[in-house]
C-alpha cells in the first residue's frame, strides 16, 4: 500500500491498541463510510471525492483518519487509480449495511416529521379564537396548505389543561399569569373596557368610573376561569359583582346591548358594536385593565413544525 501520512504500520498498530471509548469513537462517521463506498464503486479517490462534494486532499485525509481509527489499511493508491485492500473490501461490505440502515432511519424519521406536519391541534381562549386566530390560520394555510388544523376553543383554564394533557400542540391564553407547567411568550397586548347600552345611566356620566364604583356595580361577566374574568378580578381585588355570568363573549355583548347591565370585555371583541353605537365605552380611572395575550406550550417542549410556524406568524 502506498501511504503518505507518515504514520507507518507501527503507528496504526499502536492506535488500534488503545482501549476504552464508546461505540461512536470506534465506528467511522457516515460521511467517511459513504466516501469509502464511492472509492469502491468508482475505483478512484479523486472521482469519489467529487461525487461526495469534497476536495481530493480532504478525501485522502478522511481515508487516512478512518484507517487510523480502525487500525487497518483500507485503500491502496497507484498512478492508475485506487483499489481496496482485502480488509478494505470487508469493511466496505459492513459500511454498505450501515449506510443502508442510516438511510432507512432517515426515511423513518422523515415519515414521523411528515405525520407530525400533517396536522396541528390548537387550543385558544375565546377572544383569541374569535378575533385573532382566524387571520393567523389563513396565513398558515398559505405556508402549509396540506396541514389540517383542529381548534379547541374555551376559557384560559381549559386551554392550559388541553396543552398540558397533550391534546393540543399549542395554546393561546389571556390570563394574568402563566399556568404552572407551561412556558410562554407574549404575542399581543389587549385591554378590557367597560361598556353599556346607550340608554344606561352610565352612558350619560360626565366623569370616569373609579375602582370603588366599578366594584360596587353588578356586572355582566364571563365565567370564572376565563382570562377576561381573571384580569378583572385581579384589578378589583376579587370584588367584582356578577349580575350574570356567561360562557361566551357573544352572549355577554348581547346581554349588555339589550340593556341588562354593564359588561367588561376585550377591546378586540367590541369594534363593530362600538362603531354601530349598540354599545358605548364607559371611561374608567384608577383600574388597570390591560393584559398580555400569550402562546403557551409544555415546559421544555418548544413548538416544532406547524406549531412553530403558527407561533412565528403571531409575532410577525
Amino acid at each position: 500500500m502506498s501511504r503518505d501520512d507518515g504514520t507507518g504500520d507501527q503507528g496504526v498498530r499502536e492506535t488500534a491498541s488503545i482501549p476504552g471509548g464508546g461505540l461512536s469513537h470506534r465506528v467511522p462517521d457516515l460521511g467517511a463510510l459513504e466516501l469509502l463506498l464511492a472509492v469502491a464503486r468508482l475505483g478512484s479517490l479523486g472521482r469519489a471525492a467529487r461525487e461526495v462534494g469534497i476536495t481530493q486532499p480532504a478525501a485522502s485525509s478522511r481515508i487516512r483518519s478512518m484507517e487510523r481509527q480502525l487500525g487497518v489499511a483500507l485503500v491502496d493508491r497507484s498512478p492508475t487509480g485506487s483499489r481496496l485492500t482485502d480488509a478494505g473490501a470487508l469493511v466496505t461490505d459492513w459500511a454498505r449495511r450501515v449506510v443502508e440502515a442510516a438511510e432507512a432511519f432517515d426515511a423513518g424519521a422523515q415519515a414521523l416529521r411528515d405525520r407530525r406536519d400533517s396536522r396541528l391541534r390548537v387550543a385558544a381562549s375565546m377572544t383569541i379564537a374569535e378575533y385573532l386566530l382566524p387571520g393567523w390560520l389563513l396565513a398558515l394555510r398559505a405556508q402549509r396548505p396540506d396541514t389540517a388544523v383542529s381548534l379547541i376553543a374555551g376559557n384560559s383554564t381549559v386551554v392550559a389543561e388541553r396543552v398540558l394533557s397533550g391534546e393540543a400542540d399549542l395554546g393561546f391564553v389571556e390570563g394574568v399569569s402563566v399556568p404552572s407547567g407551561l412556558d410562554s411568550v407574549v404575542i399581543a397586548h389587549d385591554r378590557l373596557i367597560v361598556v353599556t347600552a346607550p340608554g344606561h345611566a352610565w352612558a350619560r356620566r360626565r366623569r370616569a368610573l373609579d375602582a370603588r364604583e366599578l366594584a360596587g356595580a353588578p356586572l355582566i361577566l364571563r365565567e370564572e376561569g376565563s382570562g377576561t374574568r381573571q384580569v378583572l378580578d385581579a384589578a378589583l381585588g376579587g370584588l367584582a359583582r356578577p349580575l350574570i355570568e356567561l360562557s361566551s363573549t357573544t352572549a355577554v355583548k348581547a346581554s349588555a346591548a339589550s340593556g341588562a347591565g354593564p359588561a367588561v370585555l376585550s377591546e378586540l371583541a367590541l369594534g363593530e358594536e362600538l362603531s354601530a353605537r349598540r354599545l358605548v365605552e364607559i371611561p374608567v380611572e384608577g383600574v388597570r385593565l390591560s393584559r398580555d395575550l400569550r402562546a403557551v406550550w409544555p415546559v421544555g417542549h418548544r413548538p416544532t413544525g406547524p406549531a412553530r410556524d403558527l407561533l412565528a406568524l403571531t409575532r410577525g
